[in-house]
C-alpha cells in the first residue's frame, strides 16, 4: 500500500505569545529567527501513514511546497517513518492560495502515478482553513473522508474511524482515496530515533519544480483573499468591593455582574 502524505511547513507554534508578530501589509505571521517545523496535524496524519505501513507493508512519501529549508521538514519525516519524500520547490508556488496548493500538489502526485491513499492534515497550524485536502480530493477526483482518527487495511478497502460525539464512526471507502487527519490517542507522533535521525540526514530529497510537475511557470491568481489578520488585545481590568459585611459584598458582586451582563 502506498501512502502519500502531505505536510505543510509552519513557524513553531510552541514560541512564546510576546514573540509572535503580524506583517500587516502581507497579513501574515513574521517568522524572524524561529524555527519551521510539520504543522501539527500534518504530524498525525504521518503518523497515521507509517502505522498503517507498519501493519501492511508498502510505502509512505511525504511531500511538501516550501522553499531550501522545506528538506529539512522532509528529513523529520524520514526520521519518523516516511520511506521517500519530494520537495515542490518553485518561485511560482510561494504565494499560492489553498487552491493553489490543491492544485500543485495533484500534479505530482500524477507524477508520483500509483497510490493508493492520501492522507492530510485535519487543518493547517497556522492559517486553520483546513481546506486544501478537500480541494487535493477534487483536482484528484477521489473520495474525502475528514476528520479520520486511524485507518484499518481490509484487501481493495479499508476501514476509517471518525471521532463523534459520543463515540466513533466506522466507515468503508475504496482504494484510492483521500483522508484527512485529526489528532487521537491513537494516532500521538513517535518521537525518532537516533538511528533514524542519522539515516534521514543522509537521504537525499529530489526537488521538483513547476516544470518538472507540468505546471505552467507563473503565479497563479488567487482565489482566497485575507480580509485581514491580527493579534487580538485583551483589556484587563480589576475592581474591589470592600465596604460592608460579607453579605453585603456579594449583593454588591452580583449586581455589578449584573450591570457588566455578565450573569
Amino acid at each position: 500500500m502506498h501512502i502519500i502524505v502531505c505536510l505543510k511547513q509552519i513557524i513553531d507554534p510552541e514560541i512564546a505569545p510576546s514573540e509572535f508578530q503580524i506583517d500587516p501589509v502581507r497579513k501574515e505571521q513574521i517568522r524572524g529567527k524561529h524555527a519551521l517545523v510539520i504543522s501539527t496535524f500534518d504530524e498525525h496524519a504521518l503518523e497515521v501513514a507509517v502505522q498503517v505501513k507498519e501493519k501492511t507493508g508498502g510505502k509512505v512519501t511525504a511531500l511538501t511546497i516550501a522553499g531550501e529549508e522545506g528538506v529539512r521538514t522532509l528529513r523529520d519525516a524520514l526520521a519518523i517513518g516516511a520511506d521517500e519524500a519530494v520537495l515542490l520547490s518553485d518561485p511560482t508556488f510561494f504565494d499560492s492560495d489553498s487552491f493553489g496548493k490543491a492544485r500543485i500538489l495533484a500534479a505530482a502526485l500524477r507524477k508520483l502515478d500509483e497510490f493508493d491513499a492520501v492522507l492530510c492534515g485535519r487543518q493547517a497550524g497556522d492559517v486553520e482553513l483546513g481546506v486544501t485536502g478537500p480541494f487535493l480530493a477534487e483536482e484528484l477526483g477521489l473520495p474525502c473522508i475528514a476528520l479520520v482518527a486511524n485507518i484499518e487495511p481490509d484487501s481493495d478497502k479499508v476501514r476509517l474511524r471518525r471521532p463523534m460525539e459520543n463515540g466513533y464512526e466506522i466507515l468503508e471507502v475504496p482504494l484510492p482515496f483521500l483522508a484527512t487527519i485529526t489528532n487521537d490517542e491513537s494516532n500521538v507522533p513517535r518521537l525518532p530515533t537516533v538511528r533514524a535521525i542519522r539515516k534521514a540526514v543522509r537521504t537525499s530529497v529530489p526537488v521538483w519544480t513547476a516544470e518538472e510537475i507540468g505546471i505552467e511557470a507563473k503565479p497563479e491568481e488567487t482565489k482566497i483573499e485575507m480580509q485581514e489578520l491580527f493579534i487580538p488585545k485583551r483589556e484587563i481590568r480589576c475592581e474591589f468591593i470592600e465596604d460592608g459585611s460579607d453579605k453585603e459584598k456579594g449583593e454588591s458582586l452580583a449586581l455589578r455582574l449584573r450591570e457588566l451582563k455578565l450573569i
